[in-house]
């Protein structure tokens, strides 16, 4: 990260997603972990194509809307799905008919290549995928024998994922850059290994959250971030830890609608094109 300029604390989601280029690899967190709703609406609006969308994981309505508006060409997750509100409409009709390139890949192997990338190391060995079929599908995931061991002992050797960018909606931001995550400690690390660091917040923090001996340890440096932006409700329609939960109506229509070539299109139409007012 030597070498990075100072963060920039913006006036508008949208200039946020100018930093994000066609053909990115993009890293955002599971909707628990501070879905960047907000953002990825701003990325719909200003048509990026070809992202290369890995899920940490897995991803849900920014998933879903994202691969529907056809910003998305290739898909590293777990799964995409809406959870309570059903499957992930946009997701499953773009895998069925083969309009984007599919990469299949488990929680653990998504955490592992992110801390070799924080770490700085090339890979790192991983056990847990030994006896799975999900290796046949990954012919880049290594397995090697244990060289420390004094019989066979295989082991998997997981590169590091060194994203593009890496997008989340934090619960306060202040005006250094720095903003505070609170218990999404896989965010911190996920900030850590980016070549851009793209935040939206919930609050503003009147003062420096590192100098804060409470705020601090869960805050994401300004060493880190490219650029953050204020954006009240900027999950929504996700929920947001204790500050607010799913919209389930707007998720339920938000489902529906998307069933539809054309009905995803109204829903674009009426909720992301036009930036949202928040009240």
């Amino acid at each position: 990260m030597n070498g990075r300029p100072g963060p920039v604390v913006l006036n508008h989601i949208d200039e946020l997603v100018g930093f994000v280029q066609d053909g990115d690899t993009l890293v955002v967190p599971a909707d628990y972990g501070g879905s960047p709703a907000e953002a990825a609406r701003a990325l719909v609006r200003k048509r990026v194509r070809n992202l290369r969308l890995i899920g940490g994981p897995p991803s849900g309505y920014v998933a879903d809307l994202l691969i529907g508006a056809g910003c998305v060409s290739y898909l590293e997750m777990p799964g995409v799905i809406l959870g309570d509100f059903g499957l992930a409409p946009r997701f499953r009709a773009w895998a069925s008919e083969g309009r984007l390139e599919l990469r299949d890949t488990t929680c653990p192997a998504f955490h592992t290549a992110i801390q070799a990338a924080q770490k700085g190391l090339p890979f790192i060995p991983m056990r847990g995928l030994i006896g799975s079929d999900i290796l046949r599908f990954r012919p880049e995931w290594k397995v090697v024998s244990n060289p420390y061991a004094a019989n066979e002992d295989p082991i998997v050797l997981i590169p590091a994922l060194e994203p593009d960018v890496v997008m989340f909606h934090g619960v306060y931001g202040d005006r250094h850059g720095n903003v505070w995550v609170g218990k999404a400690f896989e965010v911190m690390a996920m900030a850590q290994c980016a070549r851009k660091v793209l935040a939206s917040f919930e609050y503003f923090y009147d003062g420096d959250l590192l100098e804060d001996k409470h705020m601090a340890p869960s805050t994401v440096s300004q060493l880190y971030t490219t650029a953050t932006v204020h954006a009240s409700k900027g999950a929504w329609p996700v929920a947001f830890g204790s500050e607010y939960p799913f919209d389930a109506a707007h998720m339920t229509r938000y489902a529906e609608m998307a069933r539809s070539e054309t009905g995803f299109a109204d829903y674009l139409s009426q909720y992301v094109l036009q930036q949202r007012k928040v009240a």
